[in-house]
């Protein structure tokens, strides 16, 4: 099965700011560019933070209010610092969180969720910036048309993979979500179905409704787990 990477999806002309550009241009950057954030890079090209909308109105946010409605902000020393900073440098979250080309659409939305972050610089194998993604960018392999999936899991994961007969098993597709309706030869063939399903690009869930021939889960929990090939499949999720 061929997955969408993150070179696939990512934006490849980054807009990027150095250490030293100033407040008022690192703003003028987003807004021209109808962007919410950018990252900072060093002499080499290498993303070293990101410069956000949140961290330029961090800037206003410690200042006190004119009118006396608001209390006062308070923050941390490390904060603090960089809401009173005015160049990219002072101003950005460090270090930069990073994804690499070739990595899938778990990989990255994993990333992101673990560093609770909005977007990613990607990198090649020397560090320097090639790419940003976003989760909206991620969110566009859910977009692919219902067909496409269908087609997809019908040819790849039932006929290639696990070598289920023509019309055994019936697909449908509505809005991302998969339903497996038929026969299959063996029970233990069922959730390795729709692990598989799962994984394909733009599938939401999978619901199954699938009766089997023979009920051989006795005997695969008694397996060593490598000891049938399509196993292998289902490590990615």
């Amino acid at each position: 099965m061929q997955h969408r990477t993150v070179q696939d999806l990512m934006t490849h002309g980054v807009v990027h700011a150095r250490q030293d550009t100033p407040f008022k241009a690192v703003a003028a950057m987003l807004a021209d560019n109808d962007i919410t954030a950018v990252p900072v890079v060093d002499d080499r090209n290498c993303p070293i933070g990101v410069v956000s909308e949140a961290d330029l109105l961090r800037h206003e946010a410690v200042l006190p209010d004119p009118e006396g409605h608001a209390p006062a902000l308070r923050l941390g020393t490390r904060d603090r610092g960089r809401a009173e900073a005015d160049t990219a440098g002072g101003l950005m979250s460090a270090p930069a969180i990073t994804a690499r080309p070739h990595w899938n659409v778990v990989e990255a939305a994993r990333a992101m969720d673990r560093h609770k972050v909005k977007r990613l610089p990607v990198v090649d194998e020397t560090g320097q910036l090639v790419g940003i993604v976003s989760r909206s960018d991620l969110l566009r392999v859910f977009l692919r048309q219902d067909t496409a999936i269908c087609e997809e899991i019908t040819r790849e994961v039932l006929h290639r993979v696990l070598r289920v007969g023509p019309g055994a098993v019936g697909v449908t597709v509505a809005d991302g979500v998969v339903t497996l309706r038929g026969r299959v030869t063996s029970k233990s063939l069922i959730p390795i179905a729709v692990r598989l399903c799962r994984a394909v690009d733009g599938v939401v869930t999978v619901h199954e409704e699938l009766g089997f021939d023979t009920d051989d889960s006795e005997a695969r929990a008694s397996e060593k787990p490598n000891a049938v090939g399509v196993i292998g499949y289902t490590g990615r999720h």
